[in-house]
């Protein structure tokens, strides 16, 4: 699938997402090295990944909810020759359970 913007390619991916029942967050960017033009750009889902644990204790006796929990569920853009973008690579199975549409609004 093409767009004309990558602007374009990651609204597209959050409308699928809102419809299908997570959110997303944007992972990374690897540039050229020669123009600096972004050549790929990972928009994965919110719960991708492990957050670190703090090395020194926090002062307060409230913990905070694992947010993270290693869902795999992401897309890559790639910048085409013809100035497009192209998604590169697609996953889409998750390691949670997604929102159900009377609770999509509980998300960001």
């Amino acid at each position: 699938m093409k767009f004309d913007s990558l602007e374009d390619g990651v609204t597209f991916y959050r409308n699928y997402a809102k419809i299908c029942g997570f959110t997303i967050r944007m992972s990374s960017v690897k540039k050229s090295k020669s123009d600096g033009a972004i050549m790929f750009k990972y928009c994965v889902c919110s719960k991708e990944g492990f957050k670190e644990t703090p090395k020194v204790a926090p002062k307060s006796n409230q913990k905070r909810a694992v947010t993270r929990v290693g869902c795999k569920a992401r897309v890559t853009f790639r910048l085409c020759k013809e100035g497009d973008n192209m998604v590169f690579a697609f996953h889409k199975g998750h390691s949670h359970v997604l929102s159900t549409p009377t609770s999509m609004h509980h998300t960001k």
